[in-house]
């Protein structure tokens, strides 16, 4: 690259904040346009009334990613396994009790990371500087015009760029944004068609006391084809002294208002737990279907469709405007590894 080369990045989630710090490190400037009011994208750590960390957003990875456990060791945070000693329990028909299960201590464990996911967040925007993220900045458009790219936002901002790294669900550049020549038709019927991360999921999270799960020998762990909680998990601090559970609610439920799915979620857990469950500290929830990650009708058929699809490792616009974000990756896409890997694949280009 040209020492002087303007770098816009646009998304302010794990991957762009990623590629931010890994070019600082290289005493590589980048500006970063984020459309919400909050760094993260799909990263999202809430203070419960216990002030417990609490995720909405991406939460587990495993030893198979060594790409982020790099990161996190390089930003000085801790990792701590997903509890999942006692009894795990499976609902599969509403006639019948809970299966109970054991998940065998060998296996694989499941990480999460001290203080929430959003640590990460803030650990990596620390490392940049104020004036590199622009927050409410949503993109709108952008137009090749000789050897550089404007780049126009919806509230009327103008910015000029040598290159342009969209960090954004790749159904949103479809949706949002006008390209100015229009991209080839390879790509641009591609888009609408690649599957998001967490689209559409409903996460919910629970707050409590003490954890009286574990002193009645559960896990914590649930996973039902009949209740309103479809799967479930303690969701203990790294400290061991805040509590509660996060999982996923039936999609279906996202019809219903947010006190009927509070209740309905009581009232499977206390079935399943015990009277204790029924009187929680807090009860948080979010329907990921927002403007910020889903956006018109995409045409989605299979989990993971288009995920890592060969036209996102291409460039386009004379080279100036490059492909990153989860979805883009051929490796873990979907996952906070796919995210950091596309970072990495897209510095190099940047680099060469």
């Amino acid at each position: 690259m040209k020492p002087t080369e303007r770098i816009l990045i646009i998304g302010g989630g794990l991957s762009g904040l990623t590629l931010a710090y890994l070019l600082s490190k290289k005493n590589v400037f980048a500006t970063v346009l984020e459309a919400s009011n909050r760094s993260g994208g799909r990263i999202q750590t809430i203070k419960g009334e216990n002030e417990t960390p609490l995720e909405l957003g991406a939460t587990w990875f495993s030893d198979s990613h060594p790409n982020l456990l790099s990161l996190l060791n390089e930003l000085q945070l801790k990792k701590f396994p997903q509890y999942s000693k006692g009894k795990c329990l499976f609902q599969t028909k509403s006639f019948e009790p809970a299966q109970e299960f054991h998940i065998p201590e060998t296996e694989t464990p499941s990480y999460r990371i001290a203080g929430g996911t959003e640590s990460l967040i803030h650990a990596l925007t620390e490392k940049l500087e104020p004036k590199q993220i622009k927050l409410n900045t949503k993109v709108i458009s952008i137009k090749e015009t000789e050897n550089k790219l404007i780049v126009q936002s919806n509230n009327g901002e103008e910015f000029i760029a040598d290159k342009v790294v969209l960090c954004i669900p790749p159904q949103l550049v479809g949706s949002q944004i006008m390209f100015t020549p229009e991209l080839p038709t390879t790509i641009s019927a591609v888009l609408p068609t690649v599957q998001t991360w967490m689209a559409g999921s409903i996460k919910f999270v629970l707050e409590y006391s003490r954890p009286f799960w574990r002193k009645n020998g559960y896990s914590g762990m649930l996973y039902s084809h009949v209740g309103i909680v479809s799967e479930m998990y303690d969701h203990t601090n790294f400290e061991e002294d805040k509590f509660g559970f996060t999982g996923f609610l039936n999609a279906s439920s996202s019809t219903y208002t947010k006190n009927l799915r509070k209740e309905l979620v009581l009232k499977q857990l206390e079935e399943l737990l015990g009277k204790d469950a029924s009187t929680p500290l807090s009860y948080h929830e979010k329907i990921w279907t927002d403007e910020f990650i889903l956006n018109a009708n995409p045409i989605i058929n299979r989990p993971h469709q288009n995920n890592g699809h060969p036209v996102f490792q291409e460039s386009y616009m004379g080279g100036k405007l490059l492909f990153s974000g989860t979805e883009t990756n051929s490796e873990f896409s979907g996952y906070m590894e796919g995210a950091i890997l596309a970072a990495k694949i897209i510095l190099r280009k940047i680099l060469k």
